[in-house]
């Protein structure tokens, strides 16, 4: 073979090859800038929303119900909670039914309850809030369960004098859980193996790669156990119930709008109009007299354009992983139905 054909197939060779690297080195560059980019917008969107946030409502001058919307999973208020699927806003009821509390014009509260529950301290903070409003201000609560009432939501609305369903309400659910997510088989199969270094043998208990001990498990059902209790006193308080009626009807099941006024979880089906009409009829107010909500910061205008900024950036694999364990396998005690 002639030198120049040789000379002329290295340095082919040698383009073929620095063209690869320069492939990949291209690849790998832009896969890192569209990271950085993405994590740009990420800190962006947060930024802007963490200005947003605003818990003082603008009362009326009028008379007025106050009407607070339980809807959505119960849980803690946060900016990333803008573009989330909920639209409950615990801080913003929190200091609702504190303006209400020295408010002479307010005449009562209505909670609307669309919801399946949610965490046991927030359902509890705000059913604590609601008791503290009716001994401090002797005004009526009542409650509207719409859609669904469980768990938590049904929890919250203990507090209320009177309840009205919707025919096609399913409520109920009374009963707690903790979800965890094992992946140690996962783990064993990928080659992974979860080392903690902790200060006791069960600080670590509940960890999504190690399997749990019947000891751990008795720990985790021991707070199941007080949760529940909890939850059967306040059901017993606010129906008027006594506690072995209470306990017969609450092994978490889900009970229809029917079947709840039989067992007498409620006290009317009608609709929304119905409760309004009696709650001001009952409570000797005009009938005209007005329902006010306030603006639910996390469901208005502002949610749905950073929802959909959300969902342009793309999550990588490991992202939606960590999604599905985190939202899988909280390890939260929870009021909650589902």
């Amino acid at each position: 073979m002639k030198t120049k054909q040789i000379v002329g197939i290295v340095i082919t060779c040698l383009v073929i090859i620095a063209t690869g690297i320069t492939g990949i080195l291209s690849n790998v560059l832009g896969n890192r800038i569209i990271e950085a980019q993405n994590e740009a917008k990420k800190g962006i969107i947060s930024e802007m929303l963490s200005t947003q946030v605003n818990t003082k409502v603008d009362l009326p001058s009028s008379d007025f119900i106050g009407v607070i919307n339980i809807e959505g999973t119960i849980g803690a208020s946060s900016a990333g909670s803008w573009a989330s699927s909920s639209i409950y806003n615990h801080d913003l009821y929190m200091d609702y039914i504190s303006q209400m509390e020295t408010a002479s014009n307010n005449k009562g509260i209505l909670l609307y309850v669309d919801s399946p529950g949610g965490a046991v301290y927030e359902s509890d903070e705000i059913y604590l809030k609601l008791m503290e409003y009716k001994e401090i201000t002797g005004r009526p609560v009542w409650a509207y369960f719409a859609g669904q009432a469980c768990s938590g939501g049904y929890y919250i609305s203990m507090a209320a004098d009177k309840i009205y369903a919707n025919r096609n309400c399913w409520t109920g659910s009374i009963g707690v859980i903790v979800s965890l997510l094992n992946c140690k088989e996962l783990y064993d199969k990928l080659g992974i193996k979860e080392i903690d270094i902790t200060s006791g043998e069960n600080k670590s208990m509940g960890s999504s790669g190690l399997d749990m001990t019947k000891k751990q498990q008795e720990i985790f059902q021991g707070l199941v156990d007080e949760a529940y209790d909890q939850f059967i006193d306040i059901v017993c308080d606010g129906r008027g119930m006594d506690e072995g009626t209470v306990r017969k009807i609450a092994d978490g099941r889900i009970y229809s709008a029917k079947q709840a006024l039989k067992n007498g979880l409620v006290d009317e089906i009608g609709l929304l109009e119905d409760a309004k009409a009696d709650f001001a009829a009952t409570e000797g107010l005009p009938e005209n007299i007005r329902f006010f909500a306030p603006d639910n910061k996390l469901s208005g205008f502002m949610s749905s354009i950073f929802g959909a900024a959300e969902k342009l950036i793309p999550k990588s694999e490991s992202s939606l992983a960590d999604d599905i364990i985190k939202n899988k396998g909280k390890g939260v005690l929870m009021y909650y139905a589902g």
